[in-house]
């Protein structure tokens, strides 16, 4: 296991992709070091992407997609507007608030990212933010996408433990809240430092009516998802197949702002999106089961509770080891391997499943902004025109603010309990 860690090292170092990584180490593993028929391969990545839930992926993918190009965007940041453009660091705050709207349709941070941040990024240079604090801004907030319903890492992670999709995205919306609110504040103690403008004028009933009229349409696709995911009507499959096609009708026919080739546009995108993350999915199920056949699990098992057998501790030292996996290491590929070696500890130590569950996946999405791996990052800088040494810096505030909401998830646990109880997901 040694030698296969030198080339899993190695092969992160040489910028290999992380798919490739996680394949080609089991490759060196079932060659040269496990006793394994070769056919092994082919039957673990197919049966690690051959599973009903992971049809959700593609489809919320999609309909992230559509919405972008309807020019759904802009309507939201519009509403964002009128309910936070007369704070201080009003595009700062429009920024943030978007992207918790956003994050209800795409669950992607690198989608809010690029989508927003195509926006917001000149507008807040042209108010006078520097180009680090507007790209900063935009990649902190995006952390919320994946943390908010729908949200495609709750997917895998629900594919990899069994934990119920319905129950991860009723335990996501407050932790989503509270991200946004610590960056929120955040945001309010540079613009009072800075002085960042902020908007002065009422809007007019006229363009208020309007703005509701036009955002409204983009804001009913959520509460489609949830109002039936909840309430049983349809599973979160079937949901993410729904919002495309209420992506579609509203691009084409209520909006009239997408044309039909930007529909086939959509689904080409959408189609490389997927195939990406699934080639990770079926790449990190070859991978984990070397793990298995290791005993790799049960080894760091027997060492974490060696350590300790208070929970608390657990989860701290958890929270340490996660952000720096997600540093460097795939979100998606971390849960897939992590989460099976890690719940049943927290089970053992007498923590709730949806508990362990958002803490892990919030450490984990914190991975997008942080270098080396930091997707986001490398999707902002170049809209900022700027490095990404430079973003890197200009983003640590946020990202401890981030840590400090993560910290009151872990300790403070009713965050997350609260919705899925209420719900009556768990008693």
């Amino acid at each position: 296991m040694g030698i296969l860690f030198v080339v899993f090292i190695g092969a992160m170092v040489v910028g290999i992709p992380i798919a490739f990584v996680l394949g080609v180490s089991s490759l060196y593993y079932f060659l040269f070091l496990g006793n394994i028929p070769l056919s092994m391969i082919g039957q673990k990545m197919y049966s690690g992407i051959d599973n009903y839930i992971l049809l959700a992926i593609p489809f919320f993918i999609l309909a992230g997609e559509l919405m972008n190009r309807s020019k759904i965007t802009d309507a939201l940041i519009n509403f964002s507007n009128i309910l936070v453009g007369r704070i201080p660091g009003a595009l700062a705050q429009i920024n943030i608030v978007a992207s918790v709207f956003f994050a209800g349709i795409t669950g992607s941070g690198v989608a809010d990212t690029a989508a927003l941040g195509s926006i917001l990024i000149p507008a807040m240079e042209k108010e006078g933010y520097t180009p680090e604090y507007a790209a900063a801004v935009t990649v902190a907030s995006s952390v919320i996408g994946p943390i908010i319903p729908p949200s495609v890492v709750m997917v895998i992670y629900s594919m990899a433990t069994g934990e119920s999709v319905g129950a991860l995205f009723a335990a996501g919306y407050v932790p989503g809240l509270l991200v946004a609110l610590v960056l929120m504040i955040l945001s309010y103690v540079y613009a009072k430092k800075y002085n960042h403008p902020r908007r002065v004028t009422k809007l007019s009933k006229k363009e208020v009516l309007f703005t509701l009229k036009e955002s409204i349409i983009g804001m009913m696709c959520p509460v489609v998802l949830v109002v039936g995911i909840f309430s049983g009507l349809f599973t979160p499959t079937e949901a993410a197949v729904i919002a495309c096609i209420y992506a579609i009708i509203a691009g084409l026919f209520l909006l009239k702002t997408m044309t039909l080739k930007e529909v086939f546009d959509s689904f080409v995108a959408a189609s490389v999106a997927s195939s990406v993350t699934l080639l990770v999915i079926a790449m990190a199920n070859l991978f984990g089961q070397v793990l298995a056949i290791e005993r790799i699990p049960s080894l760091i098992a027997n060492f974490m509770l060696g350590l300790t057998s208070n929970k608390f501790v657990f989860l701290l030292l958890l929270n340490v080891f996660l952000l720096f996996m997600g540093m460097i290491m795939d979100p998606g590929a971390s849960v897939l391997i992590l989460a099976p070696i890690f719940l049943p500890i927290a089970l053992t130590l007498g923590i709730q499943p949806l508990h362990f569950a958002i803490v892990m996946l919030v450490n984990l999405n914190l991975g997008l902004i942080t270098p080396p791996v930091g997707t986001c990052l490398y999707v902002a800088a170049p809209i900022a025109k700027i490095s990404i040494e430079r973003l890197s810096k200009a983003v640590l505030p946020f990202v401890f603010m981030e840590i400090i909401a993560l910290l009151i998830m872990t300790f403070v646990p009713e965050v997350i309990l609260f919705l899925p109880r209420l719900l009556g997901y768990i008693y």
